[in-house]
């Protein structure tokens, strides 16, 4: 599958191992990037998504590709018993945990280092999963995918941007 193929960098490192070490190498000034250079569309396709999944009043949601948590903060309006965030990138992940306990969220959202393709929680555990762009970065799109519905519960929201 091309999916699974293109790389950040010309490596034989795995696909994962490279976008980890490329979000790492940005993560002090990705939310800065993220924003200048999609004019905050990003923001505005979070709150719709949110908007989307408040009638379901998930109570339980998994962030995948989480990166600084941005996605997972707009999701504590749901008021949700538990948000957590999985990543590949520590880099990114360690300037979100700053980012929540500046916001005093870092006890209702947890990020962990996971991908899609090897989360293991158990099966129909999460109320609603959402993605912001981090599908491009699945190194195994269909295994990701594939493992991600089978932890989510029947009838939830799945919401990939």
């Amino acid at each position: 599958m091309l999916h699974d193929s293109v790389t950040p960098y010309q490596s034989d490192e795995s696909k994962k191992k490279q976008v980890a070490q490329m979000f790492d190498n940005i993560s002090h000034r990705y939310d800065f990037l993220n924003n200048l250079l999609s004019m905050g569309i990003q923001k505005g396709w979070r709150k719709k998504c949110v908007k989307l999944l408040k009638e379901k009043k998930p109570k339980i949601i998994l962030d995948v590709a989480t990166g600084t948590g941005d996605f997972a903060i707009e999701c504590v309006v749901l008021n949700p018993d538990k948000i957590i965030g999985i990543d590949i990138s520590e880099g990114m992940m360690k300037i979100g945990r700053e980012k929540l306990k500046k916001k005093g969220l870092d006890k209702k959202i947890i990020l962990e280092d996971g991908s899609a393709e090897t989360a293991s929680y158990p099966e129909n555990n999460f109320d609603a999963i959402v993605i912001g762009y981090g599908v491009r970065n699945f190194e195994n799109l269909e295994q990701g995918l594939k493992n991600l519905y089978k932890v989510l519960k029947p009838g939830a929201i799945f919401y990939i941007k």
